[in-house]
Formats: structure tokens, sequence, C-alpha cells
């Protein structure tokens, strides 16, 4: 229960986020934006200062979140966005941070 299902032209998409990105809203931003796009899945900060966002959706919304974390909030200095696409599962009901 709490899962949506994915329609046939769900994706996911899992971002790596590097840089100075860690101490500077950008999970908050990442949610923000993501939410705003209609997106499902959620944001973490990783152990090694990277930044996770893994979201489910439209092609068109991915890519503008892609491009959107690309830039970051202005207190971030992105270096590098690793993408990886794959289908979507549906295993998100809304778009949350994660510890």
């Amino acid at each position: 229960m709490g899962e949506a299902r994915p329609g046939p032209n769900t994706l996911r998409l899992t971002a790596r986020v590097r840089g100075y990105v860690q101490g500077v809203g950008f999970r908050y931003f990442a949610r923000r934006q993501a939410s705003a796009l209609g997106l499902r899945g959620y944001v973490r900060n990783l152990d090694n200062g990277d930044v996770e966002v893994v979201a489910e959706g439209d092609r068109i919304q991915l890519e503008q979140l892609l491009s959107i974390l690309e830039r970051g909030p202005s207190a971030a200095d992105v270096e590098h966005v690793e993408a990886t696409w794959g289908a979507g599962a549906g295993a998100f009901s809304s778009f949350q941070i994660r510890p």
C-alpha cells in the first residue's frame, strides 16, 4: 500500500551529484523541485559527500530535474552529476528526504 503503479512510460533516474552539495540545502532544493515536477522518489546524503537522487516519472520531467540538479541551489557548487536510467518500478508514493 502507498506505492504507485508505474505507467508504461515511467522511468527511473538515479543521479549522483558531486561537489559542494552537503550542508547547503541541496536535499530540500531537490525535494521541492522534484515534487513541483510531479516526480516520486527520494534524495539523501551519501557518506562520501555526494548526494543521491532517485526519481521516477515521465522522461521529460526527469530530464528537467536532471538539468536543475546540474545547477543546484545557489549555495551549492555542483562539479558533476552522474545519471543512470532504468525502468520505473512504482516503488514510491511521494518524493522524500531520506537520512
